[in-house]
């Protein structure tokens, strides 16, 4: 079993002006996973990995990584961490391989050009190793970041919305970059809006909303546990009213009232699918087709916030 990388108790964050970001939270994340921290805008998820990176101190709580304490050991931790902000943030008239280079320096890393070479041939950069980085794409700009973030060769990386408004197939190509990062060995913790990112590559899922961690589960276990599948019967002929034999069912009528829709538990030792149809039958109705749709990640982080704030 991975041991705990990064220890996270009882953290809490309140801003000069009151706003309580975030609220007594505990989090362990274990070396070699990647983590992903979905939450809708505001939720608190930058204010935790800024903590994390020593760029904002804590109101009150504890955060040690790799045993050694972000405040007391500030630069033992910090030397173990890379970070790629959501705001492009580069010397736009410095060369790429330059602005790579320099990023190790500020970590009192000797210079290694070979290492330097190696990821910027991983992130299809090398290319562009002497173009200044105004003349790259808004996409590209983006490798560079993550390029810089990993010049020190940190253990840990954190990508704050790594994605945001670049392309489809730019963020396919960045999900690979992780997959195999993630083989070196380096920890990462990504927060996201796209949920299918978290999906595709995420093993744990954390669920913030107002501060708060909601669930952080195994992405499988997760979608197992709160997986809901639909079952539509679409019908030869229109209803208007769900007959009184199948009201135990629970069923809903869709709105022009040629089909009836089932939801059934993943996890339930019996679906009820065989009797309800057989009740179907009984009373009359005639299927036409039969279709079934899962629940997927987003429905259950949707689910989750809109939960935590009717609570």
């Amino acid at each position: 079993m991975n041991k705990d990388l990064i220890t996270i108790n009882n953290l809490s964050k309140v801003y000069d002006n009151g706003f309580n970001a975030l609220k007594s939270v505990d989090l362990n994340i274990k070396e070699g996973e990647i983590i992903a921290m979905l939450g809708p805008n505001g939720a608190g998820k930058t204010t935790m990995i800024s903590i994390i990176c020593g760029i904002v101190k804590p109101s009150s709580g504890k955060i040690t990584v790799d045993g050694y304490d972000i405040i007391k050991d500030y630069r033992e931790t910090r030397s173990r961490i890379g970070l790629v902000p959501q705001e492009i943030s580069l010397e736009q008239f410095e060369t790429v391989f330059n602005n790579v280079s320099y990023s190790r320096g500020l970590y009192g890393k000797g210079p290694n050009p070979r290492h330097i070479e190696k990821i910027l041939k991983d992130f299809s950069l090398w290319d562009k190793k002497n173009l200044r980085l105004n003349q790259l794409s808004g996409g590209m700009k983006r490798r560079v970041m993550i390029a810089k973030a990993l010049s020190h060769e940190p253990s840990i990386l954190f990508l704050d919305e790594p994605t945001a408004g670049v392309d489809v197939e730019l963020r396919k190509d960045m999900w690979k970059v992780v997959e195999s990062l993630r083989k070196t060995g380096v920890t990462i913790i990504l927060t996201t809006h796209y949920i299918e990112e978290a999906e595709a590559i995420a093993d744990r899922v954390a669920v913030i909303d107002k501060g708060e961690i909601i669930v952080v589960d195994n992405k499988v276990d997760l979608l197992k546990k709160m997986g809901h599948k639909k079952l539509t019967i679409e019908l030869q002929e229109k209803i208007n009213i769900i007959p009184e034999e199948l009201k135990s069912y629970n069923l809903t009528k869709s709105i022009d009232g040629m089909s009836l829709i089932y939801n059934y538990n993943l996890q339930a030792e019996r679906t009820g699918i065989t009797t309800m149809l057989q009740d179907l039958k009984n009373v009359g109705l005639k299927m036409r087709d039969l279709k079934t749709e899962q629940n997927n990640l987003e429905k259950i982080f949707v689910s989750l916030v809109k939960e935590n704030n009717e609570n």
